[in-house]
């Protein structure tokens, strides 16, 4: 929807099933073949962690851990922490070590994973940036979506 692209990775018994839902869900935008959209993204490695050090300064902690890019999560949290949230983007090959590097220098690793960053971020306004984050909440509300990943500010 409002031209942003969007990758869905599903786990299923039922391609059928799945394929059908996923395509009802994406009523209001345009679906693409497999994979029409990968060029737009990045396969990452992908580290969320906390850390009890919130003097910690982040660019320089991704550096040493060989990490890419990190970005705070402190607007992601619902209620205020006296931790230190942060997500880690590696290189795919690097994953292992930035996770290692981070476990053995206090931060509690809370995800590491494979994933996809956006090469490009779509701006919306209001309206439609609601429009958006409903489809990818009703997305990930559907059993068979593993992921989802969209290229939005």
């Amino acid at each position: 929807p409002h031209q942003v692209a969007v990758i869905v990775e599903c786990l299923t018994d039922n391609k059928n099933r799945t394929a059908s839902e996923v395509k009802l869900l994406f009523k209001a935008g345009q679906m693409g073949t497999p994979g029409s959209v990968a060029w737009m993204f990045d396969r990452v490695g992908i580290v969320e962690g906390s850390n009890p050090d919130r003097a910690l300064d982040l660019e320089s902690v991704a550096i040493e851990a060989g990490a890419q890019n990190v970005e705070s999560m402190a607007e992601e949290q619902e209620e205020e922490s006296d931790q230190l949230l942060a997500r880690f983007f590696s290189d795919p090959n690097d994953l292992d070590t930035v996770n290692k590097f981070l476990s053995a220098n206090g931060w509690e690793i809370s995800k590491c994973e494979l994933g996809y960053a956006p090469k490009n971020l779509v701006a919306l306004n209001g309206d439609q940036e609601k429009e958006v984050v409903e489809f990818l909440q009703d997305m990930d509300e559907n059993d068979d979506v593993h992921r989802v990943y969209a290229a939005i500010k």
